[in-house]
């Protein structure tokens, strides 16, 4: 982007603000970008979406150029700053990495020996459960276990996104539900 003058812009909707273990996902990469998006967790729910912007660029914006339906409700706005303050705070931070780590060697141990599953990969509370087949039973068979979860990347990614503030033993009790649901999916033969 340096080289061609071309602005970076990162999407940390959803893996912004704690979601990787880091404070925003690009630090995880040594990359920052012009501009950066987010929302979602910003203000726990509530409705919020903000535009961040490195002073180059912030300097070409006038009123007018940038508008958003969700953007300057004074309470939510109160609400995003609360939860900006518990969630940048360094050990916040490490408890989601911590809890992460935790949730991916459990989810090896349950069902690694599945010849479906390929592998468990992911960042901070960010992970997915990569299959040799569609994971969309799974998702089905995990929500009728209790675990709400979707598909990624070519619908062959069991993709959990709990909430930040998930114990040890809410991750036992998913992971075990996650468990009985690939028992009860059919193994498919081509």
């Amino acid at each position: 982007c340096d080289e061609a003058g071309a602005l970076l812009v990162f999407d940390e909707v959803q893996c912004g603000l704690g979601r990787t273990g880091a404070l925003w996902a690009h630090q995880r990469y040594g990359v920052e970008p012009d501009i950066m998006t987010v929302a979602k967790p910003l203000a726990n729910g509530l409705p919020i979406g903000a535009c961040l912007l490195k002073q180059h660029v912030a300097d070409v914006m006038k009123p007018g150029d940038h508008g958003s339906t969700f953007a300057g409700n004074p309470l939510v706005c109160r609400a995003a700053c609360a939860v900006f303050d518990q969630i940048s705070q360094p050990a916040f931070l490490a408890a989601v990495e911590a809890k992460g780590e935790y949730l991916r060697k459990q989810l090896r141990e349950a069902l690694g020996s599945d010849p479906r599953v390929v592998e468990v990969r992911g960042m901070g509370l960010l992970v997915g459960v990569q299959m040799n087949t569609s994971a969309g039973p799974l998702v089905d068979a995990a929500r009728d276990e209790g675990v709400l979860a979707i598909t990624a990347g070519k619908g062959d990614v069991l993709r959990l996104v709990p909430p930040l503030v998930i114990t040890n033993e809410e991750i036992d009790e998913a992971v075990a539900a996650i468990a009985r649901a690939l028992t009860k999916v059919p193994i498919a033969t081509k």
